[in-house]
C-alpha cells in the first residue's frame, strides 16, 4: 500500500496550497479538530495568513464498544448521533448519558488546556475552514459543523487529506464544500496512508495555536508600523 502523505504538516501544505490561490474567502479563519487536525490546520493557516483556532469535538464511543462510535458531541451542547450504529449496537439512554457526561468534561478539559485565557475567535460572517488529518464516519465533523452553524459563519468548508467518499457525500449535504485530496477505497484506517502519523499530545496542540497567534500578531504590528511610516509593502 502506497502512502498519500509523509505526515500531517505535509498534507496541510497540499490543502494551503489550493486555498491560497482562492480569492472567494470572505477574512478567513482555520477552526482544526485537536489533536491530529491541527498540524494540518496550521500549515492551511499558514497559507493564507489567517488566524488558527481549535474545535473541540468529543467522540462518543459505545459503552461495551469505545471503539465504535455511536455519536459525537462538541462546544455548544451540540449532540451528533450514528442512526446506523444505534440500530446495530442499541445503547440505553441511561448508559449514553453516562458516556456524554465523561466526554463533557474532557472537552472542557481540552478547551481550558488548549486555548487557556485566550478567547475563541469570532467566526460571524467570515469563511470557516473546518480542518481535520481525515475523517472515516464523520460524525465528529458533523458535529463540528453544527456546533459552528450557531456562531454564523458566512460559509463552512471541510477540509481533509483524506476520507472515504460516502463520508465526503455525507458532508457535503451540511458543510457549504468539502475539499478532501483523496478518497481511496476501502479507507482502513486514516493511519495507512501517512508515512508518519505520531500522536498528538495537548501540549504539541497549545504550542502550536500559541506559536501561530504569536505570528500573526508580530506581522499585524510589523505592517501598523509600515503604515505609520509610510512604507510601501510589495
Amino acid at each position: 500500500m502506497n502512502h498519500l502523505f509523509w505526515d500531517r504538516r505535509e498534507a496541510g501544505r497540499r490543502l494551503g496550497h489550493l486555498f491560497a490561490r482562492r480569492t472567494d474567502l470572505r477574512e478567513p479563519v482555520v477552526l482544526a479538530l485537536p489533536r491530529g487536525g491541527v498540524p494540518v490546520g496550521l500549515e492551511i493557516a499558514r497559507a493564507l495568513r489567517a488566524p488558527l483556532d481549535v474545535l473541540i469535538v468529543r467522540k462518543l464511543g459505545h459503552p461495551r464498544q469505545p471503539e465504535l462510535a455511536v455519536g459525537a458531541i462538541a462546544s455548544g451542547g451540540v449532540r451528533v448521533m450514528n442512526a446506523e450504529v444505534a440500530l446495530e449496537a442499541p445503547v440505553s439512554e441511561a448508559d449514553l448519558d453516562a458516556v456524554v457526561r465523561r466526554e463533557t468534561r474532557e472537552l472542557e478539559r481540552r478547551d481550558r488546556a488548549y486555548r487557556g485565557e485566550r478567547p475563541p475567535i469570532d467566526v460571524r460572517g467570515r469563511t470557516v475552514i473546518l480542518a481535520d488529518d481525515g475523517v472515516a464516519t464523520g460524525s465528529s465533523m458533523l458535529a463540528a459543523i453544527r456546533a459552528l452553524r450557531l456562531s454564523e459563519p458566512v460559509s463552512i468548508v471541510v477540509a481533509v487529506p483524506v476520507a472515504p467518499q460516502d463520508t465526503v457525500t455525507r458532508l457535503e449535504r451540511e458543510a457549504d464544500e468539502v475539499v478532501c485530496l483523496a478518497s481511496p477505497e476501502p479507507l482502513y484506517a486514516i493511519s495507512v496512508w501517512y508515512q508518519s502519523f505520531p500522536q498528538v499530545d495537548d501540549v504539541q496542540v497549545r504550542d502550536i495555536l500559541d506559536l501561530w497567534a504569536a505570528e500573526i500578531a508580530e506581522a499585524e504590528a510589523t505592517e501598523a508600523r509600515e503604515e505609520s511610516s509610510g512604507v510601501e509593502r510589495p
